[in-house]
């Protein structure tokens, strides 16, 4: 599976999103930033399976209708940060799917996540991403689940990936920076958080009109001697 998230830095990057899912063979889309009143239903072969409604700027998750079904949704608010109280800017900053694998019959759990910007402290963000990964799991207890997206987390990783490791969860960073907007801060913001998956890499992408770098990652789920086939049927199909 590959999944690319990309924070369109105010809905100004979206004309790439069509090149980038077909350059890179992308399965998911995930979006930070995006102005997803205009949003459109289909993006290079991907279907929207949903986007925030509360937010300035918001999140949006696509997937591939032929190989997936979108059986449940969840966006969530999460701690707010100074700056989200003043001027606010997202009110939800996570967006769960849960996905269906039509031919392997399993269920997972994929998540955009917009972390509190860098006028917050770590410490917020780290509450976030906690909170986060503790909701998604809610969309399908013991699921695999893979959450990326714009952390907001430019020092002190080691101590993140440490707190992400201690829910039992593994942090993965792209194989250079994806961020380049301001000279000081230049460096990885843009990570993947997974457990229950095999993360083969996570690639940052050619930079495009977003000061945020796209990231590429290939995931997938590991072999399993017996598979239980759930019921995708559209009648079990639920919203969460």
């Amino acid at each position: 599976m590959k999944v690319i998230s990309y924070n369109l830095r105010k809905h100004r990057a979206v004309g790439e999103l069509v090149h980038l899912v077909e350059r890179y063979g992308a399965d998911v889309l995930c979006l930070q930033e995006a102005d997803t009143a205009s949003l459109p239903e289909k993006i290079g072969g991907l279907h929207l399976a949903e986007a925030t409604q509360r937010n300035r700027l918001g999140l949006a998750v696509y997937y591939r209708e032929n190989t997936y079904r979108a059986m449940g949704v969840r966006a969530l608010s999460l701690k707010k940060s100074l700056h989200d109280r003043v001027l606010k800017p997202a009110e939800e900053r996570l967006l769960g799917v849960r996905l269906f694998d039509i031919d392997d019959g399993r269920e997972f759990i994929i998540g955009s996540f917009h972390a509190a910007p860098l006028t917050a402290l770590n410490r917020l963000r780290r509450h976030q991403i906690r909170t986060a990964l503790d909701e998604l799991a809610k969309l399908g207890e013991g699921l695999p689940a893979l959450m990326v997206g714009d952390y907001n987390y430019p020092v002190f990783k080691e101590r993140l990936g440490q707190s992400i490791r201690d829910q039992g969860y593994e942090l993965n960073l792209s194989d250079s920076r994806t961020y380049t907007r301001y000279k000081f801060f230049r460096g990885h913001y843009d990570f993947a958080t997974s457990i229950g998956f095999e993360i083969g890499r996570v690639k940052t992408l050619p930079q495009g009109l977003s000061d945020h770098l796209p990231i590429l990652v290939t995931a997938r789920l590991p072999d399993m001697k017996s598979t239980v086939v759930t019921d995708a049927s559209p009648e079990s199909s639920s919203r969460l």
